[in-house]
């Protein structure tokens, strides 16, 4: 989390406290979208062993998550909603480049960014919620995207050189950056 760029203001968690449910409701989005992303790579990438095995668990602890949240929302009396684009990741993903082995770099690194996104904002929502079961979750749905960042990260160590990850995050980092600080303010996780 600490390589993010450009920090999310609190206007943005006071927009989600204002509106936790809408926020909820993104958050079931968000996570059952992680888990197809884990599936598509282990799909496209079989003969990528440790990949292959990183994706079956982060595939499965996401609809873990997916589960948890709508959980939550039945409990406040909230439906799950039809997917809608995320504006964030859809203009992030224009970043990939082609080619196969540049792609499948490209791809390794807009997880581990949009992880560590999702981490940081994870944790501005559980200090801000009062003491309970719902801060407590929080905390611990932001210390998992912060393993899934480092996951994504040394996932593309291990098929490339470390320098070449590290430049490409670099470059990838100042484009994430420059596109949260044009995002407009909502409830929901980007």
């Amino acid at each position: 989390m600490s390589k993010l760029r450009f920090a999310t203001s609190s206007a943005w968690t006071d927009a989600v406290m204002q509106d936790l449910d809408s926020f909820l409701i993104d958050h079931a989005a968000a996570e059952k979208k992680a888990a197809g992303m884990a599936n598509s790579m282990l799909s496209h990438y079989p003969d990528r062993v440790e990949l292959v095995n990183a994706m079956i668990d982060l595939s499965i602890e996401e609809m873990v998550h997916f589960k948890q949240v709508v959980k939550i929302m039945h409990e406040r009396g909230l439906t799950l909603q039809a997917d809608s684009k995320d504006a964030y990741v859809n203009e992030f993903r224009k970043s990939i480049r082609k080619g196969s082995e540049a792609y499948f770099l490209d791809r390794l690194l807009l997880g581990s960014v949009i992880e560590a996104r999702g981490c940081e904002r994870f944790g501005l929502v559980a200090e801000a919620l009062p003491e309970g079961n719902l801060k407590k979750f929080y905390r611990n749905i932001a210390a998992s995207e912060a393993k899934h960042d480092t996951l994504f990260e040394d996932l593309a160590c291990l098929y490339f050189p470390q320098d070449t990850v590290m430049q490409r995050l670099d470059e990838l980092l100042d484009i994430e950056a420059e596109i949260v600080s044009r995002l407009p303010i909502r409830s929901a996780l980007h």
